[in-house]
């Protein structure tokens, strides 16, 4: 187990390209990020009480490889059923390729540019990326709440203004980070007292300490909060020492929207409201996993690929 581990650690593009082509290696390496303590049957979810065994194809048999039976439920499965690769025609071995780009692009990629690099449909590639948006989401158990000393800030992304048009409109984005910690962001309807009520409740535990600016919109919110910090941008302060020590600011969240602004305007070129919940959940995702290396962000994401599954009618 420790010189699988140690072999993981160098994953990179070149290793997956060369290494990892073939596609029956591909699915052994997506076998053991998914399960590492062995098959898990996604129907039953068995995996201790009885024997599950995998299938060998035999000449002029329809078995393909990689499939397993339960000893449990007596159902078949491949390590793909229950995920968000399930029916995907897309060979694994481009999946992980995939994944490694998207998890090691800090601005992100296009799905322009991941078709050509794939050699894809522009179809196939972007519901790819969608997929794997999806499978880095937040609305999961492994997100708690943020504790600790928490700054809140809110953007508007796209469009070409404020005009209440539907050419013009931009969505308004929270950010939500923890210094030194997580972070969580949200799409809101607008930027009311309500909606920036509801995304602090959803997001930090009462006993954290809030950071703003002075947008009246956290004022009734904060209240809630152990206690709540607010740095006055109009007259040209950053950053609040409080007696406590903390340095009470913002300037996390406005790193975090410089990058997603990157990815809007570099990569993305226009990005729907529809989807952009997808889109700040993938900066997320790089900003919570940001002490990893690349080749170790790309297992945390793989491992996060199961038990779930987004259809391209869900996506359109």
């Amino acid at each position: 187990m420790k010189e699988k581990m140690e072999a993981r650690d160098e994953l990179n593009l070149i290793s997956l390209a060369q290494e990892y082509a073939d596609e029956d290696k591909a699915r052994g390496l997506l076998e053991s990020l998914l399960w590492p303590d062995g098959p898990v049957c996604p129907h039953c979810q068995n995996h201790k009480e009885k024997a599950i065994y995998k299938l060998n194809p035999k000449a002029g048999s329809k078995t393909r490889k990689g499939v397993y039976k339960c000893g449990a439920c007596r159902k078949q499965f491949t390590v793909t059923v229950g995920t968000i690769l399930e029916d995907s025609h897309i060979k694994i071995s481009k999946w992980l390729m995939a994944f490694f780009i998207l998890c090691s692009s800090k601005k992100s990629i296009s799905a322009l540019q991941l078709s050509r690099m794939l050699k894809l449909g522009y179809q196939a590639a972007w519901f790819m990326a969608h997929r794997i948006r999806f499978a880095v989401g937040q609305e999961m158990p492994l997100y708690r709440l943020l504790k600790g000393v928490v700054e809140a800030d809110e953007t508007f992304v796209g469009g070409k203004g404020r005009r209440n048009t539907k050419f013009f409109r931009q969505t308004p984005v929270m950010a939500l980070i923890e210094q030194g910690g997580q972070m969580r962001t949200r799409i809101l309807p607008n930027v009311s007292q309500r909606n920036i009520g509801n995304a602090l409740r959803d997001c930090v535990s009462k006993d954290a300490v809030l950071c703003t600016d002075e947008h009246l919109g956290y004022r009734r919110p904060g209240k809630q909060f152990k206690a709540h910090h607010t740095v006055v941008h109009s007259k040209y302060e950053y950053i609040l020492k409080t007696p406590d020590g903390i340095s009470a600011g913002t300037n996390r969240c406005e790193s975090f929207f410089s990058l997603l602004k990157r990815g809007v305007h570099g990569a993305w070129h226009c990005v729907s409201r529809e989807h952009l919940h997808r889109y700040a959940n993938e900066f997320a995702f790089r900003w919570n996993t940001r002490e990893l290396t690349d080749g170790e962000r790309m297992e945390t994401a793989v491992g996060l690929a199961s038990g779930k599954r987004l259809t391209y009618r869900q996506v359109i």
